[in-house]
C-alpha cells in the first residue's frame, strides 16, 4: 500500500506539471531585451545544430543497449530503461525549470565589480517561457533559442542515465527516478550555469574551459556514480558475466556515432571548429580504443570485445572537454593516456572492493578529471591552459577541479541519503535474487 501510494503521488505530481503549463503566464519573445531578430539567424547552423540534436538524443539508447549488455542476464531491461527513462524525467524537469536554473539571469556574488552566478534564476524560461524562434544575444546567437535550449536539454538527459551503470542490479526503479529528479536540480544545473553560462561562476571568475560536457556530464555522474555506490553498498553477488556482447558492440557504435553531435555540435555553429572537434573526437577513441587492447594483453589479459569498446568511449570521455581547443596529434594523446590511467583504475582493487557495477567512475570519472587536466595544459587560445597562458590559468583550472570534485560527490551523498530516507533504495534481497527485471517491472529478457 505505501508503494502503490509513492507511484499514485509520482502521477500526481505530473499531472499538476501538465496542467501548470497550460496556465503559466508565457511571454513571446520579442518583449525581451536579450533577443536578436530572425536576421541573425544562420541557417547552416540551425541544420547542423537540429542534426547534432539529435545524434546527441541518441547517445542515451546508445548508452542503454552498452550498460544494458554487460550485466547479468536477469537485470538487462531493468538496467536498460533506468537510461530510457531519463528521456522523459529529464526532459520535462528540464522544460519547466530545469533550463532556467541552467542558462536563466546568473544568480550568485559580485567579486572586484563583477558579477558570477552560481546558478540561474528559476523563473527566467520556466516552461520555456521565452524560448522561442529568436536567437540570444549571448547564448547560440545564430540559432533559434529553442533549439539552443533542447540541445542541452539531450546533455542533461544522458548525466544521469551514466550514473545507472554504478548502481545496476540492486537499485529500486522509484527510488532512482526521485534521485535523478533531485541531481538534475541540485547538482547538474548549478555545474552547468557555472562553467557554460558566460557569467558563471567557473567559467567567467575561474576561466575554465569545458568544450562539450567533461566536467559538467562526466565528472558529475562519475562522482554522483561512486558517492551512490557507498551509500547503496555492494550486491550480494558481486560477480557476473555480460550477457550480450554484441549489445555493448551496438551500444559502443550508437554512442560513438552520437558523440559527434555531442561534441562538434557544441561548437554551436557550422564552423571550423565544429569540423575539428568531429576529427579530435573520432581520433582520440580510435587511439583510446587500441590503447586499451593492447595494455590489456601486455598485461596478460585476452584481447576482448567488451575492452575494446570500453577503451573507446573513454576516449570519447576524455577529448570532451577540449574536442574544439586541441589539435589532432594532440587527441591522439589525450586517448593514449586516457586509456592508461582509466583502465589501471578499472583493476584497482580498491575500486572494486565497494562494487561500481560497471565501473562508471573509472571511465567517466576518471576519463572526466583527466580530460580536464590535459585541457588545463594544452588548450589552445589567449590564456586558456598552461602552454598559452601560464601556471596560473593552470592553477584556476586545478582549484575548479577540486571544487567541483568536493560539490559533485557531496552533493551526490546528500542526495543520496535524502532519497533512501524518503523511499529506500536498495531492492530486498529476494527482489536482487530473483533479479530486478523480474522483482520491478515483471519482465523478461
Amino acid at each position: 500500500m505505501r508503494l502503490q501510494k509513492r507511484w499514485i503521488a509520482a502521477f500526481v505530481i505530473t499531472a499538476i506539471v501538465a496542467v501548470t503549463g497550460l496556465f503559466w503566464p508565457h511571454q513571446s519573445a520579442e518583449v525581451g531585451k536579450n533577443f536578436n531578430t530572425t536576421e541573425s539567424i544562420n541557417y547552416a547552423d540551425v541544420a547542423w545544430l537540429l542534426t547534432a540534436s539529435c545524434l546527441v538524443l541518441l547517445m542515451t539508447p546508445g548508452l542503454s543497449f552498452f550498460y544494458g549488455g554487460m550485466v547479468g542476464k536477469k537485470n538487462v531491461i531493468s538496467t536498460m530503461l533506468k537510461s530510457f527513462i531519463c528521456l522523459g524525467v529529464i526532459s520535462l524537469l528540464w522544460v519547466t525549470v530545469g533550463f532556467s536554473l541552467s542558462f536563466g539571469s546568473p544568480l550568485g556574488f559580485t567579486i572586484d565589480g563583477t558579477h558570477y552566478g552560481v546558478i540561474g534564476n528559476p523563473f527566467d524560461f520556466a516552461f520555456f517561457n521565452q524560448v522561442e524562434a529568436l536567437p540570444h544575444k549571448s547564448l547560440g546567437t545564430t540559432i533559434p533559442f529553442i533549439l539552443f535550449a533542447l540541445f542541452q536539454m539531450k546533455f542533461a538527459v544522458i548525466t544521469p542515465a551514466i550514473i545507472t551503470g554504478a548502481l545496476a542490479e540492486r537499485i529500486r526503479f522509484v527510488s532512482f527516478l526521485l534521485f535523478i529528479c533531485l541531481f538534475a536540480l541540485f547538482i547538474y544545473t548549478p555545474l552547468c550555469h557555472m562553467i557554460w553560462h558566460p557569467h558563471g561562476l567557473l567559467c567567467g571568475y575561474f576561466g575554465v574551459k569545458d568544450f562539450a560536457g567533461g566536467t559538467v556530464v562526466h565528472m558529475s555522474a562519475g562522482f554522483a556514480a561512486l558517492a551512490g555506490v557507498i551509500v547503496l553498498g555492494k550486491r550480494k553477488n558481486s560477480e557476473h558475466i555480460p550477457t550480450n556482447i554484441p549489445f555493448v558492440l551496438l551500444g559502443t557504435g550508437l554512442l560513438w556515432f552520437g558523440w559527434f553531435g555531442f561534441n562538434a555540435g557544441s561548437a554551436l555553429a557550422a564552423n571550423g571548429t565544429a569540423a575539428m572537434a568531429f576529427a579530435t573526437t573520432t581520433i582520440a577513441s580510435a587511439s583510446a580504443m587500441l590503447t586499451w587492447v593492447f595494455f590489456d594483453r601486455m598485461n596478460k589479459r585476452r584481447v576482448s570485445a567488451l575492452g575494446a569498446c570500453i577503451g573507446a568511449v573513454v576516449g570519447l570521455v576524455v577529448i570532451t572537454p577540449s574536442a574544439g581547443y586541441v589539435t589532432i596529434p594532440q587527441s591522439i594523446f589525450f586517448g593514449f593516456i586516457g586509456a592508461i590511467v582509466s583502465n589501471k583504475m578499472v583493476y584497482w582493487k580498491k575500486l572494486k572492493q565497494i562494487d561500481d557495477t560497471l565501473d562508471v567512475f573509472a571511465c567517466h570519472g576518471v576519463g572526466g578529471i583527466m580530460g580536464m587536466i590535459l585541457t588545463a595544459i594544452f588548450a589552445q587560445g589567449e590564456n586558456a591552459s598552461l602552454l598559452h597562458g601560464g601556471w596560473g590559468v593552470f592553477g584556476h583550472h586545478m582549484l575548479a577541479l577540486v571544487l567541483v570534485s568536493v560539490f559533485t560527490f557531496g552533493g551526490a551523498y546528500v542526495l543520496f541519503k535524502i532519497t533512501n530516507y524518503i523511499i529506500p533504495i536498495r531492492v530486498s534481497e529476494e527482489a536482487e535474487e530473483i533479479g530486478l527485471d523480474w522483482s520491478q517491472h515483471r519482465e523478461k529478457f
